[in-house]
């Protein structure tokens, strides 16, 4: 099968194909006699796979899953796959929960700790690294507060509704959603109860998507094991 016409049905460009290629996400190409590539359905079943899987994935992860396949890696291919569908329930159930804490804080019913907390307390809260909030800080994502005697970082309830916002897209494939999402947390005002709220579900929103994507480039890898015989038709 000739690049142009797998670039046509895939809508991606030759240029990406070899660079696929080059990388080794895709088995070795024979040559015409004259020098052309000669694709078969394998290959056509290789590229499929990486389109497909790579917005919901992304490209680190999919490029893995493709050599392993080469490598006929059934099952560690399909546990790094299994791998990233956690994450994503996991990001689910904390975007569940900021919501049900923004709904708190409209009630009134916000349960928390003291009014400030030092990075190391918000960092254990959180589960994040102390180093993640402080890129998020120099970066303009969050601001912080610092003690007047020690100089310390301090954040109020306020700052930490951001990071644990923030919290929940921090493994999320790069994508215009993300950064949108990212901008609007960013720059909303930290006192509005009801802004929160309005990006955390539409946070939960984003990850019904990102479930949706994930399953359809489940689908062609699928399709790709059965191409390359790994499973049974």
């Amino acid at each position: 099968m000739r690049p142009i016409d797998i670039a046509r049905k895939l809508k991606l460009s030759t240029s990406a194909l070899r660079n696929y290629e080059a990388q080794g996400l895709v088995p070795p190409v024979e040559r015409s006699e004259s020098g052309y590539r000669k694709y078969t359905e394998e290959h056509v079943a290789y590229f499929t796979c990486i389109q497909a899987m790579s917005p919901g994935f992304g490209m680190e992860v999919t490029a893995q899953v493709v050599r392993l396949i080469q490598d006929r890696q059934l099952q560690a291919a399909m546990w790094r796959v299994n791998e990233v569908q956690a994450h994503l329930q996991r990001d689910k159930q904390l975007a569940e929960r900021n919501v049900a804490m923004l709904e708190d804080s409209r009630a009134g019913k916000e349960a928390g700790s003291s009014e400030w907390m030092t990075i190391g307390e918000v960092a254990t809260m959180t589960s994040l690294p102390s180093s993640t909030i402080r890129h998020w800080e120099k970066v303009g994502l969050i601001t912080t507060s610092r003690d007047e005697k020690n100089g310390y970082r301090l954040f109020n309830r306020s700052q930490i509704r951001k990071i644990m916002l923030l919290r929940t897209l921090r493994p999320a494939v790069y994508s215009l959603s993300v950064v949108e999402l990212k901008d609007a947390i960013a720059n909303m005002n930290e006192e509005d109860v009801r802004e929160a709220r309005n990006i955390a579900l539409e946070t939960l929103r984003y990850l019904d998507q990102m479930n949706l994507v994930q399953t359809r480039g489940v689908f062609y890898f699928y399709q790709l094991c059965k191409v390359v015989q790994l499973v049974e038709e």
